[in-house]
């Protein structure tokens, strides 16, 4: 495996652990929470500067319904993780303090609570887009193809989605994207860990919806 492609791996696995660890905000602390967001921030950048060959084609070639919902993601996820940096910085009361007095402290709250929580739907998404090419990848670090492997490997993931979906709603997950809630409720009891496989078990559900989505548009495509 190319030492770039290592990097690419490693990015990608670092932002999705500091993301769930993000959604757990009052469970790791606020100064946690706030040193987390601009390490993803920083993963993120670096996550570009990474992929920058896709970015140089965005004004080239056709674009069929993939490269539509692919692009689409991308700069939804680009727009919740800016929207989430500048919330931030405005509600920061430790890594930015420097910065003084900062205004829109209301709407800094409410546009940092729809960032996040839109944000992780779309990231998860953006993940399910490429989990073929993922799922291609894994497979070639076996030296056969295993058909009990294949099917066990879809099982578990049908499973770990199903849970999410009940995840989902048992975390009123859809009322803080539609700000039916404002505020984020968490139990000070829950083990930290409990709440971040549920997390996890939401974004492998939204990850299941992208991969799908990425079979039915390409089917689609080839129909063209």
């Amino acid at each position: 495996m190319k030492p770039k492609l290592i990097l690419k791996i490693s990015v990608d696995i670092g932002m999705t652990a500091v993301l769930l660890l993000l959604m757990a905000y009052s469970l790791v602390g606020e100064e946690a929470h706030e040193w987390l967001g601009v390490g993803i921030f920083a993963l993120f950048v670096l996550h570009h500067i990474l992929n920058v060959r896709w970015s140089k084609t965005l004004f080239k070639g056709k674009y069929m319904p993939y490269r539509i919902a692919q692009t689409a993601i991308v700069a939804l996820v680009t727009l919740s993780m800016l929207g989430s940096m500048i919330s931030g910085i405005l509600l920061s009361r430790t890594v930015f303090m420097f910065l003084g007095n900062r205004p829109l402290q209301a709407v800094a709250q409410t546009a940092h609570l729809l960032c996040a929580y839109w944000g992780f739907a779309f990231l998860s998404l953006h993940l399910g887009l490429h989990w073929s090419n993922i799922l291609n990848m894994a497979e070639r670090l076996f030296k056969k193809k295993s058909a009990v492997r294949k099917w066990t490997t879809r099982v578990v993931g049908w499973l770990i989605a199903g849970y999410g979906i009940y995840a989902f709603i048992k975390r009123n997950f859809a009322g803080y994207m539609f700000l039916q809630i404002h505020f984020v409720f968490f139990d000070l009891d829950e083990p930290l860990i409990l709440y971040l496989l549920d997390y996890l078990a939401v974004m492998g559900a939204f990850v299941c919806a992208g991969h799908y989505l990425t079979r039915i548009l390409k089917f689609k495509r080839s129909k063209f």
